[in-house]
């Protein structure tokens, strides 16, 4: 990201000097002795920071600043002044102004505003673009999330598949969303109105799955006392998603491999044969292969569904994903729980990338409701702390701030951390007061305060 600043000043001396101190301190900087200038070069998408002296003709420092907010309300604006006015300061943050510096000023104490600004800025962007790339998805995007290239495969081999009637074999770590893309699979094909019936395997006793998978009638068993319709014939017209089908009973892998062949079934008690239209997906977490040569998996079983297949890559594997990914689970979760989605910043991700998600996309999840309800970043059971800079000094903003915190801290003890009670006291917004608190380090109001 460019490091661009536009400068407003109209003493043509000191913008010089400015502009000599900020280029020193490699800035791209853009001057000019007008506002009404400088404000046709301001856009929606500007990547940078405008700095602009207060008293000024025509359009003073204050009204430039409300314009340039009006463009875009997180576009940082550092004010400069000759005269230290706290009223006047005071009022230009609670305006929306980033910092406000007073002069005369060392050059390093602007560039050093500046610098905090700019990644301020990026922080913005970078959180519209991934939510602009989630916005704009379509069709098997919006539910298969990722850009990285064995991502894309897996995307291009679903949208074959998709389209076809075939049974589908899908391999995949525990969490990569084996269900997501059989759910894919059946929402994007030919049966796309017809059920989606999903059962784990894993999680029905041997005595109960082949009740689950074939039906029963009266008398079957003990305890069946009238008819019921087994999962297969009820996804008659869909599709069903056998999950964790490593763990089927090696019977029951016969009589589905007999299903397979001949889409019939046999209720439990009965002689009739029903016919079924229906698609199967199945999924594993291991190798059916080696299962097979273990006796554990039958082999005749394995080559019947392992007629397509696909491989969803571990999260370690599509690293470039995690903070899509993240961003995308954050605002699901801040939607749910009605919270202010929370900032993701390059020291959150650095945290993200660095895991090697052994839980893969599930635990990510996880890790992102987590975060939105302000419970920090936590990664295998740890909670991350990411140390704000610290405020304090002897500076016109530094004053400021220690100021600012302090009216922050007060008012919020005293409305007994009541979120809504403390930003409607301030006069301030919601998210604004969210932003304060995080750069004060002043923690999260309570969950069961009623405003996230």
């Amino acid at each position: 990201m460019s490091r661009s600043i536009i400068l407003i000043d109209d003493e043509p001396d000191l913008r010089v000097a400015t502009v000599q101190g900020l280029e020193l301190a490699d800035f791209d900087v853009r001057d000019f002795a007008d506002a009404e200038e400088a404000l046709t070069t301001i856009s929606l998408g500007f990547e940078g920071v405008v700095i602009s002296d207060i008293k000024m003709p025509r359009v003073n420092g204050m009204e430039l600043m409300s314009r340039v907010l009006a463009i875009d309300p997180e576009i940082p604006v550092i004010l400069i002044t000759g005269h230290g006015d706290i009223p006047m300061a005071v009022e230009a943050i609670r305006s929306g102004a980033y910092d406000f510096i007073e002069k005369p000023f060392a050059a390093e104490v602007l560039a050093d505003a500046a610098d905090r600004a700019i990644e301020k800025r990026r922080l913005v962007l970078e959180n519209r673009s991934l939510r602009a790339q989630l916005a704009n998805r379509t069709g098997i995007d919006q539910v298969m999330i990722g850009r990285a290239a064995a991502m894309q495969r897996l995307k291009q081999q679903a949208r074959s598949f998709a389209a076809t009637d075939a049974d589908v074999l899908i391999f995949g770590e525990t969490g990569t969303g084996k269900e997501l893309v059989a759910r894919s699979l059946h929402d994007f094909g030919p049966r796309a109105k017809g059920r989606f019936v999903p059962i784990n395997c894993g999680a029905l006793p041997e005595t109960v799955i082949e009740s689950e998978l074939f039906g029963h009638e009266p008398g079957a068993f003990t305890g069946a006392t009238k008819s019921r319709i087994g999962k297969l014939e009820y996804a008659s017209g869909g599709t069903l998603f056998l999950d964790e089908i490593e763990s089927m009973p090696l019977e029951l892998q016969i009589k589905l491999l007999r299903v397979l062949q001949d889409r019939k079934i046999v209720r439990l008690g009965a002689n009739e044969e029903r016919a079924i239209d229906v698609r199967v997906i199945a999924a594993t977490k291991e190798d059916l292969k080696s299962a097979s040569m273990r006796g554990t998996f039958r082999e005749d079983l394995y080559y019947r569904l392992n007629v397509l297949s696909l491989t969803i890559p571990p999260l370690r594997d599509r690293r470039d994903d995690i903070p899509l990914l993240f961003r995308f689970f954050v605002d699901q979760a801040a939607s749910r729980f009605k919270v202010e989605p929370e900032t993701i910043t390059p020291a959150h991700l650095a945290h993200l990338g660095a895991h090697e998600w052994p839980g893969n996309v599930r635990e990510l999840q996880n890790s992102a409701v987590r975060f939105a309800l302000g419970l920090g970043l936590e990664i295998d059971g740890k909670t991350i702390v990411i140390t704000p800079a610290k405020e304090g000094g002897t500076t016109l903003s530094d004053q400021l701030a220690c100021y600012e915190r302090q009216i922050i801290a007060d008012t919020l003890n005293r409305t007994g951390n009541s979120l809504k009670t403390t930003y409607e006291s301030l006069g301030i917004s919601r998210k604004t007061l969210y932003d304060k608190m995080r750069r004060f380090n002043l923690g999260r109001p309570p969950a069961e305060d009623g405003e996230g």
